[in-house]
């Protein structure tokens, strides 16, 4: 058993250093009533991404509304996103997320959206998503629609596959 969790972990390890690394900010709006500032959400996402698969760590501030009392805006979420198919410099995405409002009543945070990313380059790439935050607490729960853009960077030259498409072939 030991070998095989060994094993597992250093296989883990290879994949984890193979990947690359970005950084990524995104500002939303949600379908709330309210002010802009009340609608307004800001998340910033350090990541890795592995050919079609990546994993972020979210942290951000679901409103920028005055708050009396604690702030029960603040989060942290781990995001997997799938890019399920591509054409050209457009990628198709898929992201769920499972995170933790800090200070909140509802504070389980999941999340399902879905985006169409543009890679200006190979190191910036832009994405416009829309998505839906669901909320729940011991005694409540309640859900959120949202549209925004991300930037996202990668500090290596790194070209985006999709999990659905066909392969280039090379002319001679």
């Amino acid at each position: 058993m030991q070998q095989t969790v060994f094993t597992a972990f250093l296989l883990f390890i290879a994949a984890f250093c193979r990947g690359q690394t970005y950084v990524s900010i995104a500002p939303s709006l949600t379908n709330t009533a309210g002010t802009i500032a009340e609608k307004s959400n800001l998340a910033f996402e350090l990541g890795r991404q592995w050919d079609v698969f990546s994993l972020g760590i979210d942290a951000g501030k679901s409103t920028f509304g005055k708050m009396t009392g604690r702030d029960t805006s603040l989060y942290l979420e781990i995001r997997p996103n799938l890019n399920i198919f591509q054409v050209g410099k457009f990628t198709s995405t898929l992201t769920p997320g499972i995170g933790y409002i800090f200070n909140a009543k509802e504070s389980l945070l999941t999340e399902l959206t879905y985006g169409i990313e543009y890679s200006i380059n190979d190191q910036l790439h832009i994405n416009a998503f829309l998505g839906q935050y669901f909320y729940s607490g011991r005694y409540t729960a309640s859900n959120v629609s949202f549209f925004g853009i991300s930037c996202a960077w990668y500090f290596k030259a790194f070209n985006n596959k999709s999990l659905i498409g066909q392969a280039k072939k090379e002319r001679n």
